[in-house]
């Protein structure tokens, strides 16, 4: 059996706690980035169909506007060449149309607000306090 070094006894006790302290602080820092970075994955996945949702009513505005140009274009039309039903029909149309591409592309700008920033901003925050509470555990082990 070979001897330590400093002949202390005690130092072989010693030695064996810190190993073991720091492999349990090293599975578990894995075991907490592992964490992290499953949950910025999930944060993001869920920004990214909102953003999703968003532009897709944003597109469904857009072509709801098209729509309103094409009638404003033929209540003109109309207008110019008689003045009979058919504008005041076309007139109708047009303003439908108009109030419900305001309405989705309302929306559409709602869904990509809540989506930003893109930042997985809740993990961040978690990694921070982790962050905080380890520093705050290493300063109270050293006094």
């Amino acid at each position: 059996m070979a001897e330590r070094p400093s002949g202390n006894p005690r130092a072989a006790s010693v030695d064996a706690p810190v190993a073991e302290l720091v492999r349990r602080a090293t599975e578990q820092i894995t075991r907490l980035v592992r964490d992290e970075l499953m949950m910025a994955r999930a944060e993001m996945t869920a920004k990214g169909k909102r953003a999703g949702v968003g532009a897709g009513l944003l597109g469904g505005g857009a072509m709801l506007g098209l729509y309103a140009g094409g009638a404003a274009v033929a209540t003109v039309i109309l207008a110019l060449a008689a003045f009979m039903p058919a504008t005041l029909a076309a007139l109708i149309v047009t303003v439908i149309l108009a109030i419900a591409a305001a309405i989705v592309a309302k929306g559409g700008k709602k869904q990509v607000t809540k989506a930003m920033p893109p930042t997985p901003t809740a993990t961040r925050d978690s990694v921070r306090a982790d962050t905080e509470t380890i520093r705050g555990a290493a300063s109270r082990r050293k006094q």
